[in-house]
């Protein structure tokens, strides 16, 4: 498996990377990034893109791919909506579109978030509903959207947003309770990995996957039936 990773420099992209570099189906990683990686791996090619909205520069780099990762996100504090629906729809659905065409085969991946709503009076949960409408729209052989709510970063990954590193570290001492009293709520960056990967294999009976669904695709006896 060949796999096209967006925003590995972001906590579910880290998470999403280091479970791809350590499966052994995954022949190869392709991270298109708009800063260099620090990471080295044999399975990991990097190619910096400044332009998440034009491939054209890029094009011959994106065949030859079976599932494509789309982790890249913002928050939406402090944001206008154009510059907000820029990063959280315009860029996934282009990088879609490129992808597509050149793998026709291929399985797409696109993770927002929990409250995700395209009919939602609020902004940032209008705008990533109507990119998921957008991706699941597309005729990939499969596509699904991955809405987590809180995500306990593992094995030293941290947040790239400032408060949210503040916020991790404020509640670290408290995720073991938060599993035991919100289990539907709470996920891992491994976990979200583990699950990419398990759909990308074998499908899933649904094509949003909210965060309870997040984590029985990744339980021991798990066995999702393949969607249509």
């Amino acid at each position: 498996m060949k796999v096209i990773l967006f925003g590995a420099t972001g906590m579910v992209g880290q998470g999403v990377l280091r479970e791809c570099l350590l499966d052994p189906d995954v022949e190869g990683v392709l991270a298109i990034s708009r800063t260099p990686l620090a990471q080295t791996h044999e399975k990991l090619r990097v190619l910096v893109h400044k332009d998440f909205t034009d491939y054209t520069a890029i094009e011959s780099e994106l065949w030859g791919y079976d599932a494509c990762y789309f982790c890249l996100g913002i928050s939406s504090v402090g944001m206008t909506e154009e510059a907000y629906r820029r990063v959280t729809y315009d860029m996934p659905v282009a990088a879609a579109k490129a992808v597509l065409a050149r793998n026709p085969s291929m399985k797409f991946v696109l993770v927002t978030g929990a409250g995700t709503d395209a009919a939602s009076r609020t902004m940032w949960a209008r705008v990533k509903g109507e990119a998921e409408n957008a991706i699941l729209a597309m005729p990939f052989k499969g596509k699904y959207v991955f809405r987590p709510g809180f995500i306990q970063p593992l094995h030293g990954i941290t947040s790239r947003t400032r408060s949210y590193r503040i916020l991790y570290a404020l509640f670290r001492p408290l995720f073991a309770l938060f599993k035991l009293l919100f289990p539907t709520q709470v996920t891992t960056t491994e976990q979200v990995g583990k699950a990419m990967l398990a759909v990308t294999r074998h499908g899933a009976a649904k094509q949003v996957l909210n965060t309870p669904d997040i984590n029985a695709v990744t339980a021991p006896s798990a066995s999702l039936p393949a969607s249509a």
